[in-house]
């Protein structure tokens, strides 16, 4: 009896200890579910007490588990958030780091730690890219950094620089700033280029010693650009000294542009240094800002310039032709030249018309644009063809009128003395003088 006894208690113990570990194993899983924020949990109740309690005490340990795993993972991801913050200058993630985190918030951590990870290589491509071009432009220009930024960009370890929006931003300013560095170099190089050869034109400077000049060296370095200046300042010196020779070289200049823009003599006239005879620097400088306006003016308007000269060139070609229909020698030639001559001149004379009517229109438009006159020679276009056609017909008059006073003349010079045979009498030959017979005695 004692022996049944003491089983009975023994399984009365088992079974209080089993109902006490399983009211525990409930309330630790309680706990659990809240912290994880996780769905109440429901136990097999048909299950013996022995099943359950194990059930539970299994459902427990996976449940730490999981809140283990999880906050492992969150302290985790907080120290990579905080490497890429540091890197990135940037706001941590909010989230409490003493609260087990919900997978949600696992989740959006995750996602917001990978945004920064793309960010930093994107930026850090960025960064790269921007420093390589940035050394090559500081070597080209020989520029030494000269600001701590700028230590920062080109002499430090690429992994330490700070990635931040400002950075990124200021390195871009410096890239801008550098490269609009170049391009003035470029266009003060470009323009010392062409005021060499410019000069070099107007001081006659030999083939052989243009050879030698800083002009045929590549680039905009700092050096080339000085090799440039001082080559500048050594034909400029020479200028001086050849002042004379050098003004009367843009002169020739200076009329060149004058007739392409097809100038009387009045307006040319109307430049009254041209004609100054005191060949100083200032001389030389009013010369240069004449050119300078001169060559704009044909520049903005070459085409229009362009069309009155082939119209000049046509007619100058008509009024030849024209010559040489009135010259009476043209009807001795052969080979069908006379004919050629004529379908030209049909042909010009068509030309000519439609020349003029497409540059009437255009001058016309042109003027309504620059609300002024365009001037051929001092007159407006219309006017001077309108005075070239009338002086061609009043010639034609001329040379008709001389026909005729010539004509008159000769008539009137018959009637006095009789006509003169158009062709020469044939007169007779004398052989050479032969003595007579001596007649004998």
């Amino acid at each position: 009896q004692n022996l049944l006894d003491m089983m009975v208690a023994e399984e009365e113990s088992l079974k209080e200890r089993l109902l006490k570990s399983i009211a525990l194993c409930r309330k630790e899983i309680d706990v659990l579910c809240r912290e994880l924020q996780l769905d109440p949990f429901e136990a097999e109740e048909e299950s013996t007490i022995l099943q359950m309690e194990k059930n539970l005490r299994t459902h427990v340990e996976v449940m730490l588990k999981q809140k283990r795993d999880r906050k492992q993972e969150l302290k985790t991801l907080q120290e990579r958030d905080r490497d890429l913050c540091d890197i990135l200058c940037t706001t941590p993630f909010c989230i409490d780091s003493n609260a087990v985190p919900s997978l949600e918030d696992l989740d959006r951590y995750r996602c917001h730690v990978a945004s920064l990870v793309a960010e930093k290589e994107q930026r850090r491509e960025a960064f790269v890219s921007s420093k390589r071009q940035i050394i090559l432009l500081m070597e080209e220009l020989d520029h030494t950094p000269d600001t701590s930024f700028e230590r920062d960009v080109v002499c430090e370890d690429e992994e330490a620089f700070c990635l931040s929006e400002d950075n990124i931003a200021a390195l871009q300013t410096l890239l801008q700033q550098l490269e609009a560095r170049r391009s003035l170099n470029e266009a003060v190089c470009a323009e010392l280029r062409s005021r060499i050869v410019a000069l070099w034109e107007r001081l006659q400077v030999p083939a052989e010693e243009r050879e030698s000049s800083a002009v045929h060296a590549t680039g905009s370095r700092a050096k080339t650009r000085k090799a440039l200046q001082l080559e500048v300042d050594c034909l400029e010196e020479l200028k001086l000294q050849n002042m004379k020779s050098v003004v009367q070289a843009i002169r020739a200049e200076l009329a060149d542009y004058w007739d392409k823009c097809f100038y009387s003599q009045e307006q040319r006239e109307g430049f009254s240094p041209y004609y100054d005879e005191d060949y100083t620097e200032t001389l030389l400088e009013l010369h240069d800002a004449e050119v300078g306006k001169m060559k704009s003016y044909y520049e903005a308007h070459k085409d229009l310039f362009e069309a009155v000269q082939k119209w000049e060139e046509n007619w100058k070609l008509f009024l030849e032709l024209e010559r040489k229909a009135t010259d009476p020698s043209r009807f001795a030639n052969r080979g069908g030249n006379l004919l050629k001559e004529e379908k030209q001149r049909a042909k010009l004379q068509k030309t000519l018309s439609k020349l003029q009517e497409e540059l009437e229109s255009r001058v016309q438009a042109w003027e309504q644009e620059h609300d002024g006159a365009f001037l051929v020679k001092g007159q407006q276009f219309i006017e001077y063809v309108t005075e070239q056609w009338q002086l061609y017909r009043l010639e034609k008059e001329k040379e008709k009128q001389e026909r005729q006073l010539k004509k008159s003349r000769q008539m009137e010079t018959e009637m006095l003395y009789g006509s003169t045979p158009r062709t020469p009498i044939k007169r007779r030959v004398l052989g050479p003088h032969t003595p007579g017979k001596v007649r004998k005695v």
